[in-house]
C-alpha cells in the first residue's frame, strides 16, 4: 500500500426530510447565494423547501448553471459574489451545479485572472465557504474538493482541486431523486461506476481494504442501477445508489492506491467538442481503454472479472475478454451507448479529439503515465 494522508471535512446529512436541517447547518449571520441550474428544483419541491430554510438569512439566487458548467456563466456568479459581498454559497442540484459553485468560491476571491485556476493550476489560497443540497447522485462532488468547468469559446473542459472548496455539509435526501428522468439516473450510475474503476483498475499494491470497498461499490451499482430504472420510487434503491455515488469519490477508496483517470481526460475532450453527457463519454472510452491497456492492467482485470462479475474461466484471456464485455453490456443495459457511432460521431472525430488532447497537454495519461498520444489514438479508434 502506498503512503497517504486523508481527511474529509464534509458533514453528510443523509435521509428522508433532512432538508429540514438546512437552516441549522448554514453558519449564523451568513449572506447566502443560492445557485441552481435549469429550474428542475422548482418542480420537485426542493426550491420551496430551501427558500423556507433561508427565511432567516440575507440571501440572493443565481440560476442557469449548465449541465457542463460554463466558465462564462460561473464568472458572472463570481462577479455577483464580489459585488454583493456574499460569504456563503449554497448550490442545490447535481454535480454540475456543485462543481460550478466550487469554482465560483475560488474565483470570487482569486487575485488574478480566474482562468488561471483551471488552465495554469493557479494556487487557490482562499475560497468562499459553501454547503450543498444534492439532487442527482453521480459525481461525488458533494464531499470532495474537485471541480470540472467548460470554457465554450475555446472548447476546453478543465478541472481543479483544492481542499478549500470541500463543502462544509452536504444534504442527501434520496426522495428528491424519484422524479429524475431515466437518462439522468443512468448517467449517474455509470459516472459513479467509472469513478470507482479509475481508482481500482490499475495494478496491485497489496491494498485489500481499498479493493474490497471498491468491489462492493461496483457490485452495488450493478445490482441497484437497473432497479432504479424499473422501480423509480423505491427509496432503498435510490438511497443505496446515492450513498454509493458519494463513496465512489469522497477520496476514501483512492487512498494508498494508484489511480488512472485517463478515461476521464479523454472523455472530457469528447464533451468539449461534441457536447455529450459526461457519463456517455465515460461509457464510450472505458471499454476501449480496458482493451487497449489489458496487458498493463492484467492482474486487476482478472481480479475485477472474478470478484465483481463472478467469472471463473480457466483461460485468462477469455476471462479478460468477458470482463470487458460484461462492463460494456452493463452500460448498455443502463441505456448508455458505448461507441462514438451510437451518438452519430464519425471516425474522423479521432483526429479532432487528438488535436485537443495534444493542445491541452494530455501527453502521458494513466496510472503508469504510459498512455501517449498514440495510445490515446488507438483507444479512440477502438471506441468508434
Amino acid at each position: 500500500m502506498l503512503n497517504f494522508s486523508y481527511q474529509n471535512p464534509t458533514r453528510i446529512v443523509f435521509g428522508k426530510d433532512q432538508l429540514s436541517q438546512l437552516a441549522k447547518l448554514i453558519p449564523a449571520g451568513s449572506k447566502v447565494l443560492l445557485l441552481y441550474g435549469g429550474g428542475s428544483i422548482k418542480h420537485n419541491g426542493v426550491y420551496d423547501q430551501v427558500v423556507s430554510a433561508l427565511s432567516g438569512f440575507d440571501w440572493q439566487e443565481f440560476s442557469g448553471i449548465e449541465p457542463n458548467p460554463s466558465f462564462e456563466t460561473l464568472m458572472r456568479a463570481a462577479d455577483l459574489v464580489r459585488e454583493q459581498k456574499i460569504d456563503f454559497l449554497l448550490p442545490v442540484g447535481g454535480g454540475s451545479v456543485i462543481d460550478g459553485a466550487k469554482f465560483v468560491a475560488a474565483a470570487a476571491v482569486y487575485p488574478g485572472d480566474a482562468w488561471d485556476i483551471l488552465a495554469n493550476r493557479g494556487k487557490v489560497a482562499n475560497a468562499v465557504a459553501l454547503g450543498c443540497v444534492l439532487t442527482l447522485p453521480a459525481t461525488g462532488t458533494e464531499s470532495n474538493g474537485n471541480s470540472v468547468v467548460t470554457r465554450y469559446d475555446t472548447q476546453q473542459k478543465l478541472s481543479f482541486s483544492s481542499p478549500l472548496v470541500y463543502p462544509l455539509f452536504a444534504i442527501l435526501d434520496p426522495t428528491v431523486t424519484f422524479s429524475l428522468p431515466p437518462r439522468q439516473v443512468a448517467n449517474g450510475v455509470v459516472d459513479a461506476f467509472v469513478h470507482v474503476i479509475e481508482q481500482y483498475l490499475t495494478y496491485p499494491v497489496n491494498a485489500p481494504v481499498q479493493d474490497r470497498f471498491a468491489e462492493g461499490l461496483l457490485q452495488t451499482l450493478i445490482e441497484q442501477g437497473p432497479k432504479a430504472l424499473s422501480q423509480p420510487d423505491d427509496y432503498d434503491v435510490r438511497a443505496n445508489i446515492m450513498w454509493a455515488a458519494t463513496m465512489a469519490l469522497n477520496g476514501l477508496i483512492g487512498q494508498g492506491v494508484p489511480q488512472d483517470w485517463a478515461t476521464h481526460m479523454i472523455g472530457h475532450e469528447i464533451t468539449a467538442l461534441y457536447g455529450l453527457d459526461h457519463a456517455q463519454t465515460l461509457a464510450i472510452v472505458l471499454p476501449a481503454l480496458m482493451q487497449q491497456q489489458r496487458a498493463q492492467k492484467r492482474e486487476k482485470l482478472l481480479q475485477f472479472g472474478r470478484r465483481v462479475w463472478q467469472l471463473n474461466h480457466q483461460d485468462e484471456e477469455r476471462l479478460i475478454d468477458d470482463t470487458i464485455s460484461h462492463t460494456r453490456t452493463f452500460f448498455e443495459q443502463m441505456g448508455v451507448p458505448t461507441r462514438l457511432a451510437d451518438y452519430g460521431i464519425a471516425a474522423d472525430a479521432v483526429d479532432k479529439l487528438m488535436a485537443k488532447l495534444e493542445a491541452n497537454g494530455m501527453l502521458k495519461l494513466g496510472e503508469h503515465g504510459d498512455i501517449s498520444l498514440e495510445i490515446s489514438r488507438q483507444i479512440l479508434q477502438k471506441a468508434v
